[in-house]
């Protein structure tokens, strides 16, 4: 299994009194509670973290997107990547993800994806991700949009990565006389290319499709739908396209915090784990998270039933009982990801060690843990561990 630290990069240092005034940090909380001495050290502390998991010998550290808000300040992950790219050794720099079809001009993304590629020598992973619909509303983009501007804008970097140019390219959303881009991407054919996902079933569908094969990364619900979503992924492969779903196209996202003891874990990640959830993850109203057209209604319908235990107040007792995080000793912590592993068969796996409020010390602290303690259990394990699962039943969820 590839283990490998996730960062979101949220404002840790956000001045609570908001909640008086505003519900949501997400679009309509005023930049002015942005200091930008602290947004100063907390990028630098955050990048520093990173590059502390590349060097303790995880296989990879990752960033993501997300536009006018507190939850993460990575408008841009090209910047961090970049960042990262001279400072992480042999580790994998994974963008989870871009949104490509947020920008009219998605060549400038394939560009920077391609110039990070050749500077690592071939270590970056692409993310290629739609985004919630918030994104959509700061970018000023029609969300109804979205799914075929998603597959229009990969269409075209991805023949910008692997065809020769010049050639053009003429598409409904995307329209370019000259596709040339320098320089080439490093990795041949190309990076390889990852779908993160709360659990959209198109996402589900386009990822495990023969033409692409790509990486389904489930993240932040309870662990019985991730394993559900894995499960339709092995079965759509299987029974819709004939052909067997590695397990390689398979990863899961969650925070993670590791103490000594169950009781110091949780006595010291509690408040942080409940900042994340009920105050920096979105408490928007579903029209602007999921809005009309955003997805289909039997899509829309399952997002609905596997992640209403995230969405509003959750108390952290809750958030451990689903499996929404893992929180305990070293023991508890191998156990779990192991048992999980031994379910659903994953061989990608990203811990979220830093999340909402918890400071630099219990970051640092939690990082180091994991690297020692539970990370040497899970790099050796594979398919020999996984129980399998039956095609028959994982056909709908």
């Amino acid at each position: 299994m590839k283990i490998y630290s996730f960062h979101l990069m949220p404002y840790g240092d956000l001045d609570m009194g908001h909640r008086e005034f505003y519900n949501s940090v997400w679009l309509k909380l005023p930049n002015s509670y942005f200091d930008p001495e602290k947004g100063h050290a907390l990028y630098n502390r955050y990048l520093d973290e990173l590059e502390l998991a590349a060097e303790l010998g995880f296989d990879g550290v990752a960033v993501n997107e997300h536009h006018q808000n507190a939850y993460g300040l990575m408008p841009s992950p090209i910047v961090m990547a970049s960042a990262l790219a001279r400072r992480t050794g042999d580790a994998k720099i994974a963008i989870l993800g871009n949104a490509f079809c947020l920008r009219e001009h998605p060549l400038t993304l394939a560009e920077e994806h391609a110039m990070i590629d050749c500077i690592t020598g071939g270590r970056l992973i692409s993310g290629f991700v739609r985004g919630i619909g918030a994104e959509y509303f700061a970018m000023g983009v029609n969300p109804a949009k979205s799914r075929e501007r998603h597959e229009e804008a990969h269409d075209l970097v991805v023949r910008a990565w692997t065809e020769t140019g010049p050639f053009a390219f003429e598409g409904k959303h995307y329209h370019f006389e000259y596709v040339n881009v320098w320089p080439r991407p490093y990795q041949k054919p190309h990076p390889p290319i990852w779908c993160p996902s709360m659990g959209s079933m198109e996402t589900i569908e386009w990822a495990v499709h023969p033409d692409r094969k790509y990486v389904y990364l489930h993240a932040f619900t309870p662990f019985d739908s991730t394993l559900k979503f894995h499960n339709v992924f092995r079965g759509l492969a299987q029974n819709r396209h004939g052909y067997e779903a590695s397990s390689e196209q398979l990863g899961w996202c969650l925070p993670v915090y590791v103490g000594e003891t169950d009781e110091q874990a949780h006595r010291e990640a509690k408040p942080h784990f409940e900042a994340m959830f009920n105050v920096f993850l979105p408490k928007i109203s579903l029209a602007m998270f999921s809005p009309p057209g955003y997805v289909t209604t039997d899509s829309y319908r399952r997002f609905l039933g596997h992640n209403k235990s995230v969405r509003g107040e959750i108390t952290f007792e809750d958030l451990v009982d689903r499996g929404i995080v893992i929180c305990g000793s070293p023991d508890t912590v191998r156990r779990k990801i192991t048992d999980a592993h031994r379910q659903a068969g994953f061989q990608h796996f990203l811990g979220l060690l830093q999340f909402g409020t918890l400071p630099a010390d219990l970051t640092e602290k939690n990082i180091r843990l994991f690297a020692d303690e539970v990370m040497p259990a899970l790099q050796p394990l594979s398919d020999k561990e996984y129980r399998g699962f039956d095609p028959v039943e994982a056909v709908a969820l």
